[in-house]
């Protein structure tokens, strides 16, 4: 009966402890062992069993990673403590189709090489990342961002950290395999070992720094944390409140700083609508030469569109010709609203506020500001690496991303968050500006490294001089291309073995 049951057992325990490899927890040795975990139940030899268990792997681990996500629905979108739980597991059974498909391909194939593990394991992650816009979040590839292996990201980004934490882990779970179960093949083990340990250790002299600092650019920066809770920020009788506090937060650093940021929808109102505010702003940042960055909710004249935006108020403003960042990559039902029409009469839950956003330009001109030119990347977007890869120009200093994590209180949605803007500078090799509501709010340098981090829910600034990078990364220069070219060879490689060996296997019966 336990042998029976022990698979289950596996698969709900190593998927459940998965999250602790991520942030705020850091275990990071913990994304191996709950790897190994879905590797042992997906070579189950009995297939329906290896496919359930694997169902399970997702759902325990994806419950549990993204049970943060209960918060905005529960507290914020108005919908019973139990809808909301039970809304992230129908999450969590959705994403858990992507290790059933790993399973299915491994069972398919009869898959017993590390390499092809994780390629599938990259192919289903690829799809887990782009179907109905994506969900990127968790790959265990961020895990890794603090290890000794931390130098492949520069070169083949977060996904090919991913494809290392899995093929490391098949070629431990072979060689575990190998000792347990087929002792005659102690040589096969021990070459896995081997293997493991060679490329591992080459691994961990893999260089980080791919950028010079340009000392002589450095400018200050504040960042402004506002911490507006959640329940108060769009409540238009708080609004005075919020402006107020955002100009007592900017006042002190004027003249003193070249430039302040405010968190991503600051001042929680329309843009055109709060005019005299911005007209103080622009006459501020003309009589103290600083320039200052704010989160907007931005409704463009000519279009009538509504746009999550970053505005630059640098004493030439004017709400039409600004220049501003608009955010690509809108949330499903937290920014915009799928089949609205059908949707949103279904309750609150689909009309959290300001739902109605749309898409800015895929690729976008950096924003500028004393001479140093600032990507844009506004809350979630920070997750994509190829969409900041793509819009990463020759001549771009800095990343800037803006959030508001308040919609997750405290819990460690926000790190996961800010792990992934870590992982955005170590791939680029830029440093990251983050500026957020409640936070993470923070300096990361070129190597992913935080310079500086404000404390969490405290209205306060964070101020430091921080100078711009030159240099590309491997991956800043041709993004995943190189990783996806090789896990096609290394596919057809494995093709063309399986069809010499059957040949030979072939010609040796009939002979």
């Amino acid at each position: 009966m336990i042998h029976r049951f022990l698979p289950y057992l596996i698969a709900f325990i190593t998927g459940s402890i998965g999250v602790f490899a991520f942030s705020p927890f850091n275990y990071w040795g913990i994304a191996y062992i709950s790897m190994l975990g879905l590797l042992y139940v997906a070579k189950n030899p009995h297939k329906k069993t290896a496919l359930r268990a694997s169902f399970l792997w997702g759902v325990s681990f994806f419950s549990i990673a993204t049970s943060w996500l209960h918060v905005s629905i529960h507290q914020f979108g108005g919908s019973p403590l139990w809808l909301s739980y039970f809304l992230v597991f129908v999450l969590a059974c959705y994403l858990s189709l992507f290790p059933l498909l790993f399973t299915y391909l491994v069972q398919r194939f009869k898959v017993v090489s590390p390499v092809i593990f994780g390629t599938i394991w990259t192919f289903s992650e690829f799809l887990r990342g782009w179907l109905f816009t994506g969900f990127p979040w968790l790959l265990f590839g961020y895990t890794q961002i603090d290890t000794p292996f931390a130098g492949i990201a520069p070169i083949f980004g977060v996904t090919g950290l991913t494809f290392f934490v899995v093929w490391l882990s098949a070629v431990i779970f072979n060689a575990i395999s190998a000792i347990t179960q087929q002792p005659q093949k102690i040589k096969f083990a021990l070459f896995n070992i081997l293997l493991g340990i060679s490329v591992t250790g080459v691994v961990s002299f893999a260089k980080t720094n791919y950028a010079t600092s340009l000392e002589n650019k450095a400018i200050t920066i504040t960042l402004a944390q506002g911490n507006i809770e959640q329940s108060l920020k769009w409540d238009p009788d708080y609004l005075q409140s919020t402006l107020q506090i955002y100009a007592n937060l900017i006042r002190p650093n004027l003249a003193k700083s070249d430039l302040i940021i405010l968190p991503e929808s600051a001042l929680p109102a329309l843009e055109e609508s709060i005019q005299p505010f911005f007209d103080e702003l622009n006459q501020a940042s003309q009589h103290s030469k600083t320039d200052i960055m704010i989160g907007t909710v931005h409704r463009d004249e000519s279009s009538g569109k509504l746009f999550n935006s970053i505005a630059l108020v640098d004493g030439n403003y004017s709400s039409n010709t600004a220049q501003r960042y608009n955010k690509h990559h809108l949330v499903p039902f937290g920014e915009y609203v799928p089949l609205e029409s059908l949707l949103r009469p279904l309750g609150s839950v689909f009309n959290l506020p300001m739902s109605a956003f749309q898409s800015g330009d895929n690729i976008q001109p950096d924003l500028i500001s004393k001479d140093r030119r600032f990507m844009g990347a506004i809350c979630y977007e920070i997750i994509e690496s190829s969409q900041l890869q793509t819009n990463l120009k020759d001549d771009t200093d800095f990343i800037l991303t803006i959030s508001n994590d308040a919609w997750f209180g405290d819990s460690y949605g926000p790190w996961q968050h800010f792990q992934m803007a870590r992982m955005r500078a170590l791939e680029l090799a830029k440093p990251v500006i983050r500026a957020t509501n409640t936070g993470i709010t923070a300096f990361i340098d070129a190597q992913g490294k935080v310079i500086r981090q404000a404390p969490q829910f405290a209205q306060t600034t964070l101020t430091e001089k921080i100078a711009p990078t030159i240099g590309k990364t491997p991956y800043a220069v041709f993004g995943n291309k190189p990783l996806y070219a090789l896990l096609v060879l290394f596919v057809l490689l494995r093709v063309i073995g399986s069809f010499i060996q059957k040949r030979i296997v072939s010609r040796l019966n009939h002979g």
